[in-house]
């Protein structure tokens, strides 16, 4: 009778049955908007409009404010004591589908059940002629039921009885009509033979192989094979068309490798029928070969096969139609020919396809529209395209609708002498009829009823009497289906009843609000009166609510309302009362809450909790930590005001809830609780010995057992040094989810026999697990099984929830209990359901799953649901009531008065009308707006149209923005109520403009410089000009390095997107920014710079370093000294390097693995930037900090990671023309060479686990610097070096001169003998091929040109004496003269890049100077 603890929710009570039609409602509205205001009553406003003659639509006014005076309807309660005892027509229950189709094979079951008091009898017709049953030795009926049951076991044929049954259920009060059954027998006909002559078609060309399958009853599933049972591979070329057919785009040569039979399977028989297979001979201009059908691409043309447009194979021609029904599937299909094969695309003309139902099938060839509104009709179009050009196909969709129901007819019960009515509207395309029957006769010609009057869709009662019992059919109907719908009108006399238990007793809390109910049943309905201790006057008003239904509401309890209430319900056939006791407790507080604090490790902690509670509830104290109950261990001690821990450790920590409640209330009270580590130094002895984590416990033993217990004794293992803190014990059952171990509890490190609380019914298996500070041990071996004995559940099934999946369902799910919880065998769950605020029994159902749907609910209403559960031996306890909700339907209302602010050109402010309630169906979730941009106010400007939405939530009030939307533009609007089911029907359409605003940035601003002296400006219109365009606005300004010139701005008319710029110099750069005005202002602007000047050089690595070179009088330091004190220099400073091999992806080359010592490699260029990622380390398994060092032929490559030792690694990059090389690198080798760079290269650069390659660096870039860097102009435009090539050549032909005289007189040259100095192995080969001399001889020469590289290398000559003859000394003749020509010339090979530094030819030295 009472909730005390709940908020108010009323139980539904008897109400007013009426549902006006939507024309008579919009009378009615028009009506009370015409009446005259401020009059003292409706009854003068009526006089007033009564001085002229009436309109005719007036009388139908008045009779609509007549059908608003009649009387309220009655509900039977669902408590079976009432629905045995009171008289009740016919309902039909259950029947068969109006479309039955039946294997042949089996026995036919035509169903029909129903239910009445007293029960009904049943009688069918066949065909709308009475089917007499005695007749037919196999036709029978089920005892008690209206269900034929058609037996062949003893011969017969099933076709026999195909006709159109239908079942009336009939007792003394009226008779109820089931659907025209329409019975058919499941046909699965042969395929008729044929013989398929070869099938012959040129290749490229389309083909369809037409399967025509027999017409089976249901349909039969086609589905294509070849005749050795195996799958057509189908593809966007080859694919089955809804109609069975087997469609090729295009015919290739590679089709005739198997044949292609076309298969029916029939559902109820199960049957697989085949028909006789197609053989396909393709003509072709060229052999089949499988290289030229790799590249799909490239396949037509490798074939030699013509290209062509697409063309439609299905549906032909360029426009068809479709109609299609409401609710169903619609599909569309479209398929083309073509090569090459064609991509279909989908399009809804004037629209966006709905994208919450639109699903594309047979690789885009068919669009479903799942459930289908009158809104999915209009044009579609598929367009086929290919390269070679595109067609498209327009489908013209028309939504009809069978009947629907608006407003299905209910059962009227009424009491004697009151009014009533009954209302059938149904809505369908085109517009139903409706046809009025009683008990199975058509109205027109049943027995007259002065009582009854039938105006179209409605029937209305007055004055009813006993004789007006009877049961009415509505049949509404199109050509496209019907629908049919029983409804009794039942009078009854029935003295008030109470509907609660008597006398009850209940306990409020102090100042809380509560409800007592009061259910109650009688014809005519009740009124019913509260009183409170027998006093006379009726309790409304003030700190009393009475409700409609009868429940007393009591908004805050005072120690004054406690006393005795009674209810009286009272008709005019007598009255019934009831009382409740209602007593008032004090409030659970706790006035002494726990506080924060912090202690240290080791130290006792007490957390106090005093409680004031009402001394007559029993007061109850429990502790949470950190939210979940706290377990009361050795260490801790629970009193009734406070909470002490011993030897507080770091596990302690965290919050701590002090919990007080009685079986009416509770309080609670937190508080936090921080552990300081000890940091004082351990001075024993085991604090020196290295720790480990424990040894399994062992020798596990089951004693002590008893029904709910059993004591679990074991062995501990060794602690390694750490003291055990806490043994696990975890279990597994068998039954529920075996091998799979679970927590049981915890017990300290300090003990080895713990007693066990078990639950029944389970097979338990036990393990220990010891813990310390380093860690857990392993788990302990198994010990033997224990199983429990059974009982009842004591707890019932947890997150138990009602909601809707469909509008007319509730879906009740919960969280199944698991083994522990179960307590026997065959756990199932007893579910319970009743509407709220109602008088209605509960419904239940016996579930084994963890869901149960219930259906035929209405839409969106509240109801109590109860999950309880139950086993073989007993059930649990009483369950808790939750509140679910039946499924939403879509809001039937939209916004109106739609009021539109444009606030500036890209928002404007929206207000509307708030709907009502009812309309919404369901949970109103937001106000939606969908608004498109229509066109812009700018001429030949195309926008667009794509649909946008903005959102309000439904509890915020009728108010909105809607910004981001584009200036100067013509917007249309249209607003929608969302529940939790979609969209509502649209508002009415507003159009607005948006003011102008200012332009977007101009597009592709470009910058070219043809030479030195002038820059070349373009740039194209804005996309988003959001006005007219007035011009637009350059500002520039030259910058040097950090040194910025003075800004120069420059206005342009709207017409002009080309500009030209003088430079004031060839050093300088330019910024610009360009940006569009409006007459609204200066636009987003973009920014660009000019390009570099040819003669800039880009920022790039320092150049090489060499050691100092020290001149003195006697020359030259040689350059070994210098590579040496380098070298040495170098090794003080890096570890020796390993030069690694890399792999080169798709490379042809083979790499040579060399080993080269830092002090060998300070000849190269020394690294010149450092590219390095700084990235934090990561707590799991990462590769960071990739550092690299570039030169110009090589990179030092470093990272870090928190792998284990033996970890292999993988160093991966790739160069700028994209070949990938890998290399493998052996665990805890680093840094790494990479050693095949190319000068001026870019790189991306990743390390990765060769065991993982998913775990892997980040991915960084670096550039070798090149071999030589010209910062310079054209050198040989340069007026200095013209004068010194001049001179040079003069010296030149002075010393040929000079030769030439010398030669004359019989002179000699001076030759110096050469030194032939084999290579030692101090002298290493460079990789580059140069060596380096520790000679004296073969010291450079001052002057001698410097190697890009850092080495010292000799220029090559053609004449010079040391690189001819066989090694040894040069011939002359006596007078000092050359002998013949020069000979041999030495290996260029062994010398190359370390020649001697002998003079070179004067020619030559012309060369190394330029």
């Amino acid at each position: 009778m009472v909730n005390p603890t709940l908020p108010v929710s009323l139980l539904s009570s008897p109400c007013t049955s009426f549902q006006l039609s939507s024309v008579r409602e919009a009378e009615l509205e028009r009506l009370e908007a015409a009446r005259p205001r401020g009059l003292g009553s409706r009854e003068q406003g009526l006089v007033l409009r009564m001085a002229r003659p009436p309109p005719p639509w007036l009388h139908a006014a008045f009779l609509l404010l007549w059908l608003l005076s009649l009387g309220r309807a009655i509900e039977i309660p669902m408590d079976p004591s009432i629905q045995n005892e009171l008289s009740q027509p016919p309902t039909i229950t259950k029947q068969s589908v109006k479309d039955h189709i039946v294997d042949p094979r089996d026995n036919i079951l035509i169903e029909c059940e129903a239910k009445g008091n007293p029960a009904p009898s049943f009688h069918w017709t066949r065909n709308s002629r009475f089917f007499n049953i005695a007749k037919d030795p196999r036709v029978s009926m089920r005892r008690r039921s209206g269900t034929l049951v058609i037996d062949f076991r003893s011969g017969g044929r099933p076709e026999e009885y195909e006709g159109e049954y239908q079942c009336f259920a009939r007792n003394i009060f009226g008779t109820a009509l089931s659907n025209r059954i329409r019975l058919q027998v499941s046909k699965s006909p042969l395929w008729p033979k044929e013989n398929l002559d070869p099938v012959v078609v040129q290749e490229g060309a389309p083909l369809t192989l037409q399967c025509n399958p027999p017409p089976g009853l249901p349909s039969p599933v086609i589905f294509w094979m070849s005749s050795s049972m195996e799958p057509i591979t189908q593809d966007k070329r080859v694919s089955q068309g809804h109609n069975g057919d087997l469609y090729f785009s295009n015919v290739m040569v590679q089709d005739m490798q198997t044949d292609y039979s076309c298969n029916a399977r029939f559902h109820f028989t199960h049957t697989i029928q085949q028909k006789n297979p197609f053989t396909l001979k393709v003509l072709t201009n060229h052999p089949y070969n499988d290289s030229s059908l790799r590249n799909p691409p490239d396949m037509y043309s490798a074939r030699g096969v013509a290209e062509r447009t697409p063309s439609f194979m299905y549906p032909q021609g360029t426009a068809s139609s479709q109609m299609v029904l409401r609710g169903m599937d619609l599909l569309l299909e479209c398929i083309a020919s073509g090569v090459p094969t064609p991509d279909i695309a989908w399009y809804k003309k004037g629209g966006d396809l709905p994208s919450d139902k639109a699903k594309f099938e047979n690789f885009n060839k068919a669009l479903r529209i799942t459930n289908v509104s009158e809104e999915d009709s209009g044009e579609y179009f598929c367009l086929a395209s290919n390269k070679m050009g595109s067609i498209r196909h327009t489908i013209s969709v028309r939504v009809k609708a069978a009947p629907y129901w608006l407003d299905e007819p209910k059962n009227l019960i009424l009491a004697p002498g009151e009014d009533g009515r009954l209302v059938c509207r149904a809505n369908g395309n085109p517009k139903p009829t409706v046809q009025w029957m009683v008990n199975g006769e058509p109205l027109q010609s049943a027995p007259p009823n002065p009582n009854r009057e039938v105006a179209g869709d409605t029937i209305i009662f007055r004055d009813t009497q006993i004789s007006s019992r009877a049961v009415y059919q509505c049949n509404t109907s199109n050509e496209h289906g019907y629908l049919l719908a029983n409804a009794f009108v039942s009078v009854l006399d029935v003295p008030p009843r109470m509907l609660s238990p008597r006398n009850q007793h209940i306990r409020v809390i102090l100042y809380n609000r509560t409800r007592l109910d009061c259910p109650f049943f009688g014809s005519p309905i009740p009124t019913l009166r509260w009183f409170k201790n027998g006093q006379g006057s009726n309790l409304d008003g003030g700190n009393y609510h009475v409700y409609e239904n009868g429940s007393l509401e009591i908004k805050m309890i005072r120690k004054e309302d406690q006393g005795i209430y009674t209810c009286v319900a009272t008709n005019i056939l007598g009255k019934a009362e009831n009382q409740v006791r209602l007593e008032v407790k004090d409030p659970t507080r706790i006035f002494r809450m726990p506080e924060d604090q912090v202690v240290k490790r080791g130290t006792t902690v007490q957390l106090e909790c005093r409680v004031k509670h009402d001394p007559s509830l029993k007061l109850t104290v429990s502790w949470l930590k950190d939210d979940e109950p706290l377990h009361i261990g050795s260490r801790m001690k629970k009193e009734d005001d406070s909470l002490t821990i011993f030897g507080v450790a770091e596990r302690d920590q965290g919050s701590y809830t002090c919990m007080a409640s009685t079986e009416l209330d509770q309080d609670l009270a937190k508080a936090s609780l921080t552990v300081l580590a000890d940091q004082a130094t351990p001075t024993n002895r085991l604090a020196a010995l290295p720790k480990g984590r424990p040894d399994r416990p062992r020798d596990l033993e089951l004693t002590d057992l008893a029904e709910r217990s059993v004591r679990l004794t074991w062995i501990p293992g060794d602690d390694n040094n750490s003291p055990i803190t806490d043994y696990v014990i975890q279990f597994e059952e068998d039954q529920f989810q075996p091998g799979v171990w679970h927590d049981h509890s915890k017990f300290p490190g300090s003990v080895n026999s713990a007693i066990l609380q078990l639950s029944p019914y389970v097979n338990y298996q036990f393990r220990v697990i010891a813990v310390n500070e380093v860690g857990s041990s392993h788990p302990s071996l198994p010990s033997e099984r224990y199983r429990t004995s059974g009982a009842a559940p004591e707890s019932n099934p947890s997150d138990v929830k009602g909601e809707g999946t469909r509008k007319n369902n509730m879906e009740i799910t919960w969280t199944p209990m698991n083994a522990t919880s179960a307590f026997g065998p065959n756990l199932r769950y007893i579910v319970k359901w009743r509407r709220r605020e109602t008088r209605e029994t509960w419904n239940n159902v016996t579930v084994w799953g963890s869901r149960y749907v219930v259906s035929q609910t209405p839409v969106y209403v509240p109801y109590e649901i109860r999950v309880q559960a139950e086993n073989d031996f007993g059930k649990g306890p009483e369950p808790d009531t939750v509140i679910g909700y039946s499924g939403e339907d879509y809001p039937r209302a939209a916004p109106t008065d739609i009021k539109i602010r444009v606030l500036n050109s890209t928002a404007i402010s929206l207000q509307w009308n708030r709907v009502y309630s009812d309309t919404v169906q369901g949970h109103l979730r937001e106000y939606r707006a969908y608004y498109w941009r229509e066109s812009s106010l700018l001429k030949n400007l195309w926008v667009s149209q794509k649909r946008q939405q903005a959102s309000f939530p439904g509890d915020r009030g009728t108010r909105g923005v809607v910004s981001r939307l584009f200036p100067y533009s013509n917007y249309k609007l249209e607003m929608v109520v969302v529940n939790g089911r979609g969209d509502g029907p649209r508002s009415e359409t507003k159009e607005f403009p948006t003011p102008e605003g200012v332009p977007s940035a101009p597009r592709r601003f470009r910058i070219r410089q043809p030479n030195l002296e002038t820059i070349n400006l373009e740039w194209d219109h804005p996309e988003h000009p959001n006005g007219i365009l007035t011009g637009y606005t350059l500002r520039y300004v030259a910058f040097n390095g950090t040194k910025l010139g003075k800004q120069i701005v420059e206005n342009f008319s709207p017409n002009q997107t080309k500009f030209t710029i003088q430079r004031a110099d060839p050093v300088s750069r330019y910024r610009f920014t360009l940006g569009a005005r409006t007459q609204v202002g200066f636009g987003e602007a973009v920014t660009e710079e000019s390009p570099a000047p040819p003669n800039e050089a880009t920022p790039t690595a320092a150049p090489p370093t060499l050691p100092p070179t020290t001149v003195g009088a006697t020359g030259a330091v040689s350059s070994a000294e210098a590579t040496a004190a380098a070298a040495s220099t170098e090794a003080t400073a890096a570890p020796i390097i390993p030069t690694v091999v890399p792999t080169t992806v798709a490379a042809t080359t083979v790499a040579t693995t060399t080993t080269t010592t830092a002090a060998t490699t300070t000849m190269e260029s020394p690294p010149t930037t450092r590219t390095k990622i700084h990235e934090p380390a990561p707590d799991e398994q990462s590769i960071w900090n990739v550092t690299v060092l570039p030169n110009s032929k090589w990179a030092n490559i470093t990272w870090k990671h928190n792998f284990g030792p033996g970890t292999d690694f993988v160093v991966e990059y790739i160069d700028s023309n994209h070949t990938k090389k890998i290399v493998p690198v052996k665990a805890q080798t680093q840094p790494i060479q990479l050693t095949d760079l190319s000068p001026g290269m870019t790189y991306t650069l990743r390390v990765y686990s060769r065991d993982n390659e998913g775990i892997s660096s980040t991915v960084i870039t670096f550039m070798t610097s090149s071999a030589y860097t010209n910062n310079q102009a054209d050198i040989a435009t340069q007026g200095w070096f013209i004068g010194l090539m001049c001179a040079i050549a003069l010296l030149v032909l002075i010393l040929l001169i000079v030769c030439f005289i010398k030669r004359s007189r019989g002179g000699k040259y001076p030759v110096r003998e050469k030194k032939d100095v084999p290579l030692g192995p101090e002298d290493p080969k460079e990789e580059d091929g140069s060596f380096d001399y520790s000679d004296e001889d073969n010291k450079p020469l001052q002057g001698s040109q410097t190697s890009l590289d850092g080495t010292i290398k000799q220029q090559e000559s053609d004449d010079s004496l040391v690189d001819y003859g066989e090694g040894g000394e040069g011939q002359f003749n006596e007078d000092g003269s050359f002998i013949g020509q020069y000979t041999v010339k030495k290996d260029k090979e062994e010398t190359e890049g370390n020649e001697s530094s002998e003079a070179t030819s004067p020619v030559n030295a012309i060369y190394s100077l330029a």
